[in-house]
């Protein structure tokens, strides 16, 4: 029963998630969207303080939007305010961490291999690990050098990589990925809750008093939406990108991610542009490019090869360690608690059909995604004996129980 409401919290959990992240990122993408369609409006509406118009057909009706220079000659009695998207895709993407991540560290977060291995120390450092990427990128943003295109790219590249990096040597190959992702919407909340909003509510508090606003710092919160706006694409890849170990197992996965992102946060730049009348294919073609080549390059670099002097496995001894730590879940009739069928019609029972899914077999157990959670406790030298097995049965030279 337990085992049970704690699913279901889960799937409550990501459901929210998903519905908040879906209208905030809607109402990013919009708004970029309305600022760089916006037309100079006729002249009447000019001397009436209008900076640009949109005329819109939407669900059965025509709309007209208006963009002031300041303000109007009257504030309205009732202003639309665009931040609960975003403080509530946070608020249930934490509590996601901590339901999966946090509360089963030792299962999810720790790596084997990491610098971190007690539990709670890897929660604690999972926080600071976030709180640093905002407070770097704050000191950033506070430089001077936002408005230097080339230099703040370089900068955010040679941080990204840091951070990829570190993540990578800190948390279990699947959390690393993730945690990129959360630092990433991190800085993007934040840019809301310190940058966006409280310039927005001063310039109303100063307009409604009769002062001129702050130029400057809209300005400032402007640029932080633009950032927000080009982080999202990278964001959406880190939270999906747990159901493919091909990418976080793989022994340049931490590179692998930084590439992503920025080929990813470069393809936005193709439709913000369009927005504007500004049509350039080249870059959704360069970007497709590269993903290709990035996808060739993984596939190449995940061919299965025997190390030197590797000692040849038998089909029995596999299957014994197979029995043992793949079974309980891919098998005809699962024994693992929580599962009525084997997961993705998968099952491992035999020697034919770990061939039918040996390269698959191979990232999964390489990464250490399988076991999930290493919940049966598989040894190393049962995980190499695996994977020898499997390097064998991918290049044709299986061998059988009889050898």
């Amino acid at each position: 029963m337990i085992a049970t409401l704690w699913d279901l919290l889960e799937l409550t959990l990501r459901w929210l998630h998903v519905i908040t992240g879906v209208a905030w990122i809607g109402a990013s993408f919009y708004f970029i969207w309305l600022d760089n369609s916006l037309q100079d409006p006729p002249e009447w509406k000019a001397q009436q303080g209008v900076k640009g118009d949109l005329w819109a057909f939407h669900g059965g009706g025509i709309y007209e939007v208006a963009k002031y220079r300041s303000a109007p000659a009257q504030m309205p009695g009732h202003l639309h305010w665009f931040y609960w998207e975003a403080y509530s895709t946070w608020i249930t993407g934490m509590a996601l961490l901590m339901v999966l991540y946090y509360f089963q560290a030792d299962t999810y977060l720790v790596a084997a291999d990491g610098l971190v291995r007690q539990p709670w120390a890897a929660v604690a450092t999972s926080l600071a690990y976030i709180l640093s990427g905002v407070v770097v990128y704050e000191l950033l943003l506070r430089s001077g050098i936002s408005g230097r295109i080339p230099l703040l790219l370089g900068v955010a590249l040679l941080l990204a990589l840091v951070y990829s990096y570190l993540a990578h040597m800190l948390f279990s190959a699947r959390a690393a990925y993730l945690h990129v992702g959360i630092l990433i919407a991190t800085i993007m909340v934040a840019n809301v809750f310190i940058g966006i909003i409280p310039p927005q509510r001063a310039m109303v508090r100063a307009l409604e008093a009769g002062r001129e606003p702050d130029a400057a710092a809209m300005g400032r919160a402007k640029l932080r939406s633009t950032h927000n706006n080009y982080l999202t694409l990278p964001v959406l890849f880190c939270m999906v990108s747990n159901h493919y170990p091909v990418l976080y197992g793989h022994r340049f996965a931490w590179l692998l991610l930084v590439y992503i992102i920025f080929v990813a946060a470069a393809a936005r730049q193709y439709f913000n542009l369009r927005h504007k009348g500004i049509h350039r294919p080249l870059i959704l073609v360069t970007c497709a490019a590269l993903y290709i080549l990035l996808a060739l390059g993984v596939a190449w670099d995940s061919r299965p090869a025997l190390a030197a002097g590797a000692p040849r496995v038998s089909d029995a001894e596999a299957l014994a360690v197979a029995a043992e730590h793949c079974a309980g879940c891919h098998s005809a009739q699962p024994s693992q608690p929580g599962f009525v069928a084997p997961p993705a019609g998968i099952v491992l029972e035999s020697a034919a059909d770990f061939h039918s899914y040996a390269n698959r077999a191979l990232v999964a157990v390489s990464s250490q995604y399988m076991p999930l959670g290493n919940l049966t406790g598989m040894e190393t030298q049962e995980r190499e004996l695996l994977l020898n097995w499997l390097r064998q049965m991918s290049a044709g030279g299986a061998v059988s129980s009889n050898d």
